[in-house]
């Protein structure tokens, strides 16, 4: 059965709806839509920016808080920040689109162990969550394990993030995934990734049972959008549209060439991801092929996530840490390190931001 035309109104209440009214419409800019009765008014209603408001005299409602959000808040209400209404309505101006804050990197050397028993926490889609870098840098980085024991369709919706960088690395199953602009969806396997640039639409469609992904957020609070309004996929095929200047990467390792690393006795396969987000953030996948000197970079964050095998992670003034699939470390600019005692089968994923910065081997 059909319900009909559905309206919702904010009930704000007053003592004098005579003082209301200009308010409303004047300093506020919204629309008198009713008002009654002709003789003596005691009910207005008001609407605009999104809002119904009724104003009713005597009504049993708290005066509230309105939020009026504007792409150009010091042209509205001549500029005015917080006001409050003739009824005692508090009405904050805000910006509509915030620019988006990196916050400084509060620099530190960070093991995470998979050993540890870190807590798997319930977050978006029903999907299990586990913090790999608890500080996380004084908020410029989330970097978390995120796992779905039971495959099938996933519960999520079209929407975006407000990021600096984003990226998906697909470590264990598969996750059938939809973007803007990028045509029909996709299944991104192990080992493979895509970054997500700033504000691309896109869905997570179907699991495989006990996929686990690595997910990297820049700035570590972000803002997530549902987008009631597109379809994916849509129309519109555009692989080399930028998103504030990055490009979306699904790289995928059956075609990735493998080269010497920035430290001597490694290789590693590059996503080019550096050369899409015009140096934002670098991600390679790194395996041992000889010893490696220690070393320093003047990065500003270094994440590594442990794919496969072992190895001993050293560090100047710390214990070695022997660490194992499913650990995490980040180290800090200007500390020199050296990976020891790896095993044939290590395979590490590093996360830099920069994508492309300079690393000195430290003679001893």
């Amino acid at each position: 059965m059909s319900k009909g035309e559905v309206k919702a109104e904010i009930l704000l209440p007053t003592s004098e709806l005579r003082n209301d009214i200009p308010f409303f419409t004047k300093t506020l800019g919204m629309r008198l839509d009713m008002i009654y009765p002709a003789d003596d008014p005691s009910v207005a209603v008001f609407s605009g920016h999104g809002l119904r408001v009724r104003v009713e005299k005597g009504a049993d409602a708290q005066p509230g808080t309105l939020r009026i959000l504007t792409d150009s808040p010091d042209k509205f209400a001549d500029g005015q920040r917080n006001l409050t209404a003739p009824n005692g309505t508090k009405v904050e101006i805000a910006e509509l689109s915030p620019p988006l804050v990196l916050p400084q990197t509060d620099h530190a050397f960070v093991v995470r162990r998979l050993a540890d028993q870190a807590p798997w926490v319930i977050g978006r889609a029903g999907m299990q969550y586990r913090d790999l870098i608890p500080s996380r840098l004084g908020g410029s980085i989330i970097a978390s394990h995120i796992r779905i024991p039971d495959g099938g369709p996933v519960p999520d919706m079209v929407h975006y993030h407000t990021v600096g960088f984003q990226l998906i690395f697909c470590y264990r199953g598969w996750v059938d995934l939809v973007y803007e602009d990028q045509g029909e969806p996709f299944r991104l396997h192990a080992g493979n990734c895509v970054i997500q640039p700033p504000e691309i639409r896109h869905r997570v469609l179907y699991a495989s049972d006990n996929i686990e992904v690595i997910e990297i957020g820049v700035p570590a609070e972000h803002i997530t959008t549902i987008d009631h309004d597109m379809e994916l996929p849509n129309p519109t095929i555009n692989p080399d549209r930028e998103f504030q200047g990055q490009k979306f990467v699904h790289h995928k390792a059956a075609e990735a060439m493998w080269k010497p690393f920035r430290i001597p006795g490694l290789n590693s396969r590059d996503t080019t991801i550096a050369e899409n987000t015009k140096n934002v953030a670098g991600v390679h996948v790194v395996r041992p092929e000889n010893a490696t000197p220690f070393s320093s970079h003047n990065a500003d964050i270094l994440f590594n996530f442990v794919m496969e095998g072992e190895m001993t992670l050293e560090g100047d003034g710390n214990e070695p840490f022997r660490l194992t699939a499913g650990d995490a470390f980040v180290i800090p600019p200007g500390l020199a390190t050296r990976y020891s005692e790896m095993s044939a089968n290590l395979e590490l994923l590093e996360v830099s931001l920069p994508g492309v910065f300079e690393t000195e081997v430290v003679r001893r």
